[in-house]
């Protein structure tokens, strides 16, 4: 008996020290967070989420409709996380914007990003993109990573982090 409480003690001690991000806690994962296999981050080193992931609860409403990435600099280069098609190069409201088409309905946007692709390009997954303007973020540099499958915004970190639950599960100690 004793066994077993130390042991179910250590399991809950560890899972209450380990790391939760603003992601990972966020409810609008949704329940198939898990990453899409071949997807990766648009920045390196692996970037800090300054904004999450916010969806309104229904599309004309106001909310954060992809997650802000901090950039070392200003400067900092925009890769593709996924091999793709450019389907956008162009200003929306006053932010040069870039869009990638990967196929099986997902779009890839981000923003303020100034490069020297156009509609049509190929990109594959790690190409540069363009580079970070300044002025999303404040003070901060940042780039604006939006995803829609079909006409639906999803979490883009879904596709390059589990963002499923923890979920822990009885211990069974023989005996």
């Amino acid at each position: 008996m004793k066994t077993r409480i130390l042991m179910a003690t250590l399991v809950l001690a560890a899972s209450a020290t380990a790391p939760v991000t603003e992601a990972a806690s966020s409810a609008a994962a949704g329940p198939s967070a898990a990453p899409t296999a071949g997807w990766s981050w648009p920045l390196t080193p692996r970037p800090a989420v300054l904004r999450a992931f916010d969806p309104p609860d229904k599309p004309w409403m106001s909310g954060h409709r992809g997650v802000d990435l901090q950039t070392a600099a200003d400067d900092a280069p925009v890769t593709a996380p996924e091999s793709g098609t450019v389907s956008f190069v162009g200003m929306v409201v006053d932010r040069p914007v870039i869009t990638i088409d990967h196929g099986n309905g997902l779009r890839s946007s981000f923003e303020p990003v100034e490069g020297h692709l156009s509609t049509g390009a190929t990109v594959s997954k790690g190409d540069v993109l363009g580079t970070v303007l300044p002025g999303h973020c404040a003070a901060l540099p940042c780039v604006h990573w939006g995803v829609r499958r079909g006409e639906e915004y999803i979490n883009p970190l879904s596709l390059v982090t589990d963002l499923r639950p923890s979920i822990l599960l009885p211990l069974l100690v023989p005996g």
